[in-house]
């Protein structure tokens, strides 16, 4: 049984040692190492999910951001543009607000909705944990509060808000900078691809939409995508 033992030991040994030899002296198995870590970084700034061809063309978007955590929310609403525009959604048609922090986001959303001016909405925002049980009641309230505005008003409202533990998490998912990935670009997309779904559902039901002028938006407090959102003015409407 100690022969079994000692024998077991000598061998594992054995094999620690080859294999750390075979690395230290082959350039080759360093370099092929590296270059795994480096493709798999890269693979980290791509997008999970394929969108496919999207024409949002004649869709209007409202995009409702937090001034809680400005930074990586500019970030993200910089990646929401990107990501609507890259489904053809024009400049002027990407509308933005302001709201104080997340809790508000739904709220927002459902004043949105209601108006009838937008397609779809994004509630975009930040949450980073602390020491309390704060992240967890507002982080549980919103989530459900932007789903109860979809179900309630049939207008498409996307979830972009981070939950994340540190500031480090946060930066990987507002950054296509090392090896992170905006997600406010997925969020833009998928604005569109259920503003498309909704708009075919509701084709020959009865139901319109709604296009309403730039100016209804405008009296309502959206500023345009190129225009920024009116800092004199805080509040929603």
């Amino acid at each position: 049984m100690i022969f079994r033992t000692v024998l077991t030991a000598l061998l594992l040994s054995s094999t620690t040692a080859f294999s750390t030899h075979n690395t230290h002296h082959n350039p080759a198995l360093l370099q092929s190492s590296s270059t795994s870590s480096v493709v798999t970084a890269l693979r980290a700034a791509e997008s999970e999910v394929n969108f496919g061809e999207l024409d949002g063309s004649d869709l209007r978007i409202g995009v409702l951001r937090t001034r809680w955590n400005d930074e990586h929310v500019s970030n993200l609403v910089e990646g929401i543009k990107a990501g609507v525009t890259e489904c053809k959604v024009p400049t002027e048609n990407i509308f933005i607000k302001e709201v104080p922090g997340a809790y508000e986001l739904p709220y927002a959303a459902k004043l949105l909705a209601m108006s009838g001016t937008v397609d779809a909405i994004i509630c975009a925002g930040v949450l980073i944990k602390g020491e309390t049980l704060h992240f967890e009641y507002i982080s549980d309230a919103v989530t459900k509060g932007i789903m109860d505005v979809n179900l309630a008003t049939m207008t498409p409202v996307v979830y972009g808000v981070l939950n994340c533990l540190d500031e480090e998490q946060v930066v990987k998912r507002s950054s296509n900078e090392n090896g992170g990935h905006n997600h406010g670009e997925d969020w833009g997309k998928t604005a569109v691809e259920m503003a498309i779904m909704r708009a075919e559902a509701l084709k020959g039901k009865g139901q319109k939409t709604g296009k309403p002028g730039q100016s209804e938006l405008a009296a309502l407090g959206f500023g345009g995508g190129g225009a920024g959102v009116n800092k004199e003015k805080p509040g929603f409407f």
